[in-house]
């Protein structure tokens, strides 16, 4: 079991504590997802305001304590919640699933979490503020889990001066992000900002050098189309592309993964088309079966199915082709993806110093 002591001296090889200047002439710089990991960061969802059907709410706990238990079979797994629901989240989680008391409302680790990135050899918090999307939900805990994170571990934050989630760009590691502008070029996240400044903020935030762009959708989901749930990157230049079975020349988001399929070609990635399942469990129209919403931990990919048998088969031998000696873990997580969501974004990676 991992404490607040282990954390902190996992992070703690010199460590100069937050408020200090001495990061300021190195560059930052966040390493691929699937690189070695310390651990997972989850966050425990309760809030009643956001999940007023009790029945719902603890359908989705026991969703996440799924994932948790999942993961923590490869790798240490925190769950981030409130002392107050230490409780009835330990009765869900394994013991191998430490607990910290950071107070949470909603599950969405990859948007309201904190992305551990390094200056040198020490670990920093490359902030991106998250304001529940653009204010759409309540975001009193949520908006400060990330700082609280870094000051829990001791470790320096370095703004980004931007307003947004980390689900909403893609990055390979290797100096190359994509993203799609809905996310980013609007009013309720970054007003006033250009797209020039805001791609040079996050090329700085994640110390990369280049940037894909795709318009996305605006105004349609909460997440105003997260690319996370389209397109991720699998290695240097190349990436992963979920696209539906039967494109619907009406459908904005079909309209909106073509394009992003399109600019990611032309700017030379690599791509792989993966099909989204067409005979799932979970009928609603709103409803997100995206296999490309994976995570990846130490000696795993943890990935969804959806009750299509040849689509979910397909999904699991891409993934494990993908990502040679892990072994691919399927899970029924209809509850995330009922909610707008995946995997990938209900967890955030603690990369190795």
């Amino acid at each position: 079991m991992l404490t607040r002591r282990d954390a902190m001296r996992l992070t703690a090889g010199g460590m100069i504590l937050a408020g200090s200047k001495a990061f300021a002439e190195t560059d930052l710089y966040v390493p691929p997802e699937e690189g070695p990991h310390e651990l997972t960061f989850m966050q425990w969802p309760n809030a009643r305001r956001v999940y007023s059907d009790r029945w719902w709410l603890e359908d989705v706990q026991a969703t996440i304590a799924d994932v948790a238990n999942a993961i923590a079979a490869f790798e240490p797994v925190v769950m981030l919640a409130d002392k107050s629901q230490h409780a009835k989240a330990r009765r869900l989680v394994s013991d191998d699933v430490e607990l910290w008391d950071i107070p949470t409302e909603d599950l969405w680790a990859r948007d309201s979490g904190a992305l551990i990135g390094f200056q040198g050899n020490r670990q920093v918090l490359s902030h991106i503020q998250f304001n529940g999307w653009g204010n759409k939900q309540v975001a009193r805990a949520d908006s400060k889990i990330a700082t609280r994170l870094a000051d829990y571990l001791g470790i320096e934050t370095v703004p980004s001066g931007l307003v947004g989630e980390y689900g909403g760009v893609e990055h390979d590691g290797h100096g190359l992000l994509m993203a799609h502008e809905s996310s980013w070029l609007i009013e309720n996240r970054n007003p006033g900002l250009s797209r020039d400044v805001i791609e040079h903020r996050l090329l700085k935030a994640y110390g990369a050098d280049r940037m894909i762009w795709s318009e996305g959708v605006y105004d349609m989901d909460i997440t105003d189309y997260h690319i996370d749930s389209l397109a991720r990157f699998v290695g240097a230049g190349r990436a992963l592309v979920n696209m539906p079975a039967e494109i619907d020349p009406y459908d904005p988001f079909h309209a909106a993964a073509q394009d992003t399929l399109a600019a990611l070609k032309a700017a030379g990635v690599k791509v792989e088309v993966i099909p989204e399942p067409s005979r799932r469990r979970v009928k609603s129209q709103d409803f997100v079966a995206s296999y490309a919403n994976y995570y990846v931990c130490n000696g795993a990919v943890i990935a969804a199915q959806f009750g299509d048998r040849d689509a979910d088969r397909l999904a699991a031998k891409t993934l494990a082709r993908l990502f040679p000696g892990r072994e691919v873990v399927t899970l029924n997580v209809d509850a995330l993806g009922e909610l707008g969501g995946g995997i990938h974004c209900a967890t955030q990676q603690l990369p190795v110093a």
